[in-house]
């Protein structure tokens, strides 16, 4: 992983912690989140128009992750209803890493050196210390644990699919755009079935006042998903699906700044491990 690389998936990371910020600081984190897919449709679909399409080769790929995709959202939902998000997001976004490298040996060919496993394990293990911090015991989160590790397995499944999809388009944008300007639209349509006659009024004012934020993050989600792909077309996809996630390191560092969260001493040893963890993969 050359120097640049490595500097672009960490910004891409800052990108992904700043719009997950953004929705945990809002009053309606479902509304939130929906408002910011739509959006990054809106942004998606003239930007796929400008670059033109993925080529032929690229499009079972797109399928694919799109209907997989459906299974994250689901699976998201459920995690969020039933458990915290201090809880549920440390493990859906940590351990995702670790079955991208389990996975990347057999069906992308790149089996990581022994230093990009201890990169890999040193990222996992610091964003469960990171991002844990603040959760005292799981007891009657069963469900919740149930919906994040499964949604763990999701993401390591889309990122393996998006990796190959990337390389066979031969260039990141026209992928990314050709993702987001489909993929941003199931989950608002599912907010807005859901929420019914006044819940749709009450939409509609929540966006006019909130959507040059959600604009905001949803360009932060497309840059930050775009440059982790052309990373993948430039060194291992495990490598970068593990150093991404540092994004959970960024997000505790903006929720003490922004949010005035506690850092504490395990986030402190977490940020030593996720650091350690970066410097193995960046000699790997």
């Amino acid at each position: 992983m050359t120097s640049t690389v490595f500097a672009a998936v960490l910004f891409a990371a800052l990108l992904h912690a700043s719009w997950n910020a953004l929705v945990k600081s809002s009053g309606d984190k479902e509304l939130d989140t929906a408002l910011l897919h739509g959006l990054g449709a809106m942004i998606g679909v003239p930007l796929l128009l400008w670059v033109g399409l993925p080529p032929r080769e690229a499009w079972p790929y797109v399928g694919a992750s799109l209907v997989i995709h459906i299974g994250y959202y689901f699976a998201l939902a459920g995690a969020y209803k039933h458990g915290d998000l201090g809880l549920t997001y440390p493990i859906m976004r940590g351990f995702a890493p670790l079955l991208v490298a389990l996975a990347s040996g057999f069906f992308i060919g790149e089996a990581p050196t022994p230093l990009a496993w201890a990169g890999v394990l040193g990222i996992t293990a610091g964003v469960a210390l990171v991002g844990l911090s603040r959760v005292h015991g799981t007891h009657g989160h069963g469900k919740a644990l149930l919906f994040a590790f499964s949604n763990a397995g999701i993401i390591a499944l889309y990122t393996v699919i998006d990796g190959l999809g990337v390389r066979a388009a031969g260039q990141a944008l026209p992928y990314v755009m050709a993702l987001f300007a489909f993929d941003g639209l199931p989950y608002p349509l599912l907010v807005w079935m859901k929420r019914g006659r006044e819940g749709r009024a009450e939409i509609m004012r929540y966006a006019s006042k909130r959507w040059p934020l959600a604009l905001l993050g949803g360009t932060a989600s497309i840059g930050s998903y775009g440059i982790a792909l052309w990373a993948m077309t430039q060194a291992p996809v495990a490598s970068v699906a593990a150093l991404r996630e540092t994004s959970v390191l960024f997000a505790a560092v903006l929720g003490t700044l922004m949010l005035k969260e506690r850092f504490g001493a395990q986030r402190a040893v977490g940020t030593l491990v996720i650091v350690g963890g970066m410097m193995a993969l960046r000699l790997s």
